[in-house]
């Protein structure tokens, strides 16, 4: 396996984890009842939260379901 292949398998795998990630960050913010649901739809992640859709990259959705889980448990 040459530089090349190693650099592009390298990229899958981090790319898988920050999709895991965020599938789980989503989950946890469905059980909370804080979204209805989440998914990629168009190469974009979606999260439909009150009655909304809202359409974001991988890491900015990551980023968005952090952020709202936090209001939640950090008062």
């Amino acid at each position: 396996m040459n530089a090349k292949d190693l650099k592009q398998q390298l990229d899958l795998e981090v790319e898988s984890i920050g999709i895991n990630h965020l599938t789980e960050v989503g989950n946890m913010a469905v059980s909370m009842g804080l979204i209805a649901g989440h998914g990629f739809r168009g190469g974009k992640y979606e999260i439909l939260r009150k009655g909304e859709v809202i359409l974001l990259p991988v890491e900015a959705a990551t980023d968005y379901l952090e952020q709202l889980i936090k209001t939640v448990i950090e008062p």
